[in-house]
């Protein structure tokens, strides 16, 4: 479930979700955010995103962050174009 804050995602932890993702939150309030949701519901993955690139990546990694996405591997990624002849 993509939260864009702490109470969105202590909510969907419990009521269920599987993996909490923390949306454009900066590093400080996702750490706090992350660390709230696992002292909670320890089993739930908490997946960091949202403006993530390779020089921030560091600022977003912590004990309690699981998964990190970062959509600047694929939306600027240029085209490839091919075709298959059978």
């Amino acid at each position: 479930v993509e939260c864009s804050n702490v109470d969105e995602a202590l909510a969907a932890a419990g009521a269920g979700a599987d993996i909490v993702l923390l949306d454009n939150l900066v590093p400080q309030e996702l750490h706090v955010a992350a660390a709230q949701v696992k002292a909670i519901h320890p089993g739930v993955t908490v997946e960091a995103s949202g403006g993530i690139v390779l020089g921030t990546l560091p600022q977003f990694l912590g004990p309690h962050i699981d998964v990190v996405s970062m959509g600047c591997l694929t939306h600027s990624a240029p085209a490839l174009d091919f075709a298959l002849r059978v």
